[in-house]
């Protein structure tokens, strides 16, 4: 059956759950939706401004000239309720489909200038929104209901030609790519792009992954006719396998592609449909369709992968299907079509692709020259967190108010705490972080051995998150080897432990005195070493921007700014009189913060690495600091505000200026502070005590809210004096934390299900806290 309309198919898409639905848009600005089994089309729209006045001058003007745009790109969202539609002018309409024949008008918004390539439905946050590019080089990101404008992304020096939303856990990000071949990757963050990559041939490429996630792909074409069709490595950010059956011709297009069944890919290429098996790079078999496909047809697999639409160069979309689409199709071709009826997807099992057959169905239209990207692409060095964060609770009645006291946990039973299993020598942890995904625990240990925890997931953990209500597992991969970090000769014990851990969880540098080991976190191997001592290195972070990049604090009170693939070092910077003790980069500032065992920090511009600014810290008058003491810098999320740890205070500081703003002194008998860490949302801070006590304070204020006793997670009698060294943040569960302890264990600890938080914060006066009482810092009143 032919329909022909008179304009060449743009791109296509099937529902995701009534797979006989076909959603198809043309160069003439028509969006169509196709019933398969009954060959009928059940909803049209014309290209139409809805409304004019709204819109900006620019458009006006243009559509005074031409009052027509051609469709770039349409796509169903997740559950099949939303169409959204990019066209070449500005312009991205949204619709909202609820089964019968219609398509009704839901959101218009001017979203790019000049045309809009590309879209995609994403998750940020359980957020459902909409991710646009365009001719302007600029990506953005939309919320789906109200149409408000959420992100911004700037960076591609040419215009933006795909967008692919994608998550790993809890890793939610964007990748892009433009007609120069770059691939970016973005987080939802506004810190610019983490990953900058060259597409293969520098082609214009689309990417996708197999149905389960687990594997990615890319095709495109670039300027000479030079197409390529890859499967890359993730870990590695490079390509793992080319397939062949893709020659060099003259430039008619840029080749489109799609996954179906875990198993197969298809491209349109040279007036064919070509079919490979994802394992093996020659390719496996063709088809022409009767001889009907132009030179570069648009394809599209339903999500089962019985059927697949291809675009004729008669103004045409045949669909191919294999038996179990023909049986499908023949299923309901009798029948009275009614779209609100949920198809139910039927489990077949991954069909031979030489069973595709001729076609079923031709639907009028055609293939032009461009045809939208499918999927997306995982970064190996993003360099920020995307964080689901559970709200915060305030509790800020006038009757609590009044009656407010500091919540102490005394008693195992007033919290969930987890000593988590070790089989291994207990040995004093000097590190500790949770991975990314909030899937497992990293400790490294003085004596240069790396533990590894992870979750499963289960019916009592259905996330596979670290929780202190499950026990996980230590875990070592099958070859038995640790992660041993190389040490120098000299004595363990003035060696300075140090760690930093890629973004996607699969590498970590680390150090612990002698020579910087890069390990992979999946098989525990060596990748490489470097930068033998002396001077050791004392602190690791990795550039925000490139994680080829790494700051390298040193013993000799240097930092060294070094490229891991170049193995170079790329500048010294001098500013310390001691060891470096802490690193931190902040991107929206495009600064590193540094601090030192000299209780200095000092401020560097990361574009040309100048000296800023310095400050040393202030002491609190009756504390006498010891020679050699650690202080560590911590960006709030803000990435303006600077969280600072010294064993006689807490501080915040105003970057770039280095204004103190708050100062906390904790009450002498606690003992010194030994580590402190933002929560994964900023708004709180943990932290630890020589004592074997955990402060919360509410971050904001600096004031104390909750203080948790050893007694409350340690055993009654402990044979030897254990207090943690250093405490963790959960990144995604901002009342959950670790903490390292010095007898080499490491514990979760949560408060009560029942309670939901760590106390309250408590009341302020004319919104500031009173003046600092001298002798209890439980009593959270922070110097100003």
């Amino acid at each position: 059956m032919t329909l022909n309309q008179g304009s060449a198919v743009k791109s296509m898409d099937f529902h995701p759950v009534q797979q006989i639905l076909l959603l198809v848009g043309t160069s003439m600005g028509d969006v169509m939706l196709w019933e398969l089994g009954s060959r009928e089309r059940i909803a049209l729209r014309n290209f139409k401004v809805w409304d004019l006045g709204v819109c900006s001058i620019a458009l006006q003007a243009s559509l005074t000239n031409d009052y027509t745009a051609s469709v770039n790109r349409v796509m169903w969202s997740p559950d099949g309720t939303l169409v959204g539609v990019a066209y070449t002018k500005h312009i991205v309409h949204l619709y909202s489909y609820h089964g019968g024949d219609g398509l009704r008008n839901r959101l218009e918004i001017e979203a790019h200038v000049g045309s809009v390539n590309d879209l995609a439905f994403s998750y940020p946050n359980k957020q459902l929104c909409v991710v646009t590019c365009g001719e302007d080089r600029v990506i953005k990101v939309w919320d789906a209901v109200t149409g408000t404008k959420q992100y911004t992304f700037e960076g591609h020096e040419a215009p933006v030609y795909s967008v692919c939303p994608h998550h790993k856990e809890n890793i939610q990000f964007i990748f892009s790519t433009a007609t120069d071949g770059k691939i970016k990757a973005w987080l939802y963050d506004n810190m610019g792009s983490r990953v900058d990559y060259d597409a293969p041939g520098h082609s214009s490429t689309t990417m996708a992954y197999s149905a389960d996630g687990t594997r990615l792909f890319s095709c495109g074409t670039n300027k000479e006719g030079e197409s390529f069709l890859v499967e890359w490595n993730e870990s590695e950010g490079a390509v793992r396998r080319t397939y062949h059956g893709l020659p060099r011709r003259a430039h008619t297009g840029v080749v489109q592609f799609d996954t179906t069944k875990n198993r197969w890919l298809a491209a349109g290429d040279e007036n064919l449909i070509k079919f490979w098996d994802m394992d093996r790079e020659r390719l496996l078999v063709t088809t022409e369709v009767e001889g009907s496909l132009p030179a570069s047809p648009c394809i599209r697999f339903n999500k089962e992968g019985i059927l697949l639409a291809v675009s004729t160069n008669d103004n045409g979309v045949k669909i191919l299907a294999n038996p179990d689409g023909i049986r499908q199709l023949k299923t309901v071709e009798n029948r009275t079509f009614d779209a609100s009826r949920v198809v139910s997807a039927a489990i077949v099992k991954a069909p031979a692709v030489g069973t595709f057959g001729s076609a079923v169905v031709t639907i009028g239209t055609s293939i032009g020259d461009r045809a939208p990207p499918v999927a997306a692409m995982v970064a190996m060095n993003s360099d920020s967190r995307s964080v689901d964060i559970k709200p915060r609770i305030a509790d800020d009645s006038v009757d609590k108010s009044r009656i407010w006291k500091l919540t102490e946990i005394n008693e195992p039973s007033q919290c969930c705490s987890l000593r988590l299993p070790d089989s291994l020598p207990p040995v004093r942890v000097s590190r500790l972080i949770y991975t990314n995904s909030g899937l497992a625990i990293l400790a490294l240990a003085s004596n240069a051995v790396h533990k590894l925890w992870k979750w499963q997931r289960n019916d009592r953990n259905l996330t596979g998150k670290a929780t202190a209500s499950v026990v996980p597992q230590l875990w070592q991969p099958p070859s038995g080897i640790l992660m041993t970090n190389d040490v120098s000769e000299t004595n363990p014990d003035d060696a300075v432990p140090c760690f930093a851990l890629s973004k996607n969880d699969s590498y970590v540098m680390s150090a612990s005195g002698g020579k910087i080991s890069l390990f992979n976190m999946m098989t525990f191997k060596t990748m490489t070493t470097f930068m033998p001592p002396p001077p050791a290195a004392t602190f690791l972070a990795f550039h925000p921007q490139d994680n080829n990049i790494i700051a390298i604090g040193m013993e000799d009170s240097s930092i060294q700014i070094y490229n891991v693939r170049v193995d170079e070092v790329k500048t010294k910077l001098k500013g310390h009189q001691k060891r470096i003790t802490g690193l931190a980069f902040s991107h929206t500032l495009n600064v590193l913060v540094s601090s030192g065992a000299d209780s200095q920090l000092c401020l560097w511009s990361t574009d040309g690495w100048e000296k800023q600014a310095s400050k040393f810290l202030q002491i609190p008058s009756g504390r006498a600091a010891a020679p050699l003491v650690d202080t560590r810098v911590q960006f709030h999320l803000d990435q303006i505000h600077l969280l600072v740890v010294h064993e006689t205070q807490i501080a915040i500081y105003d970057v770039p200026k280095l204004d103190c703003l708050k100062q906390w002194v904790p009450r002498e008998a606690s003992g010194p502070i030994t580590h402190a860490t933002y929560s994964c949302d900023s708004q709180s801070i943990y932290v630890s005590f020589e004592d074997g006590s955990v402060g919360v304070l509410t971050a904001s204020t600096l004031r104390l809210r909750c203080r948790i006793n050893p007694t409350a997670y340690l055993p009654p009698k402990p044979s030897m004096r254990v207090h943690p060294l250093v405490v963790a943040a959960h990144p995604s569960e901002p009342n959950q934390f670790a903490l390292g302890l010095a007898d080499g264990g490491v514990h979760i600890i949560e408060p009560l299900e029942s309670e939901g938080k760590w106390g309250t914060s408590p009341p302020t006066e004319n919104g500031a806290g009173p003046s600092t009482t001298s002798g209890t810092v439980g009593s959270d009143q922070p110097q100003r």
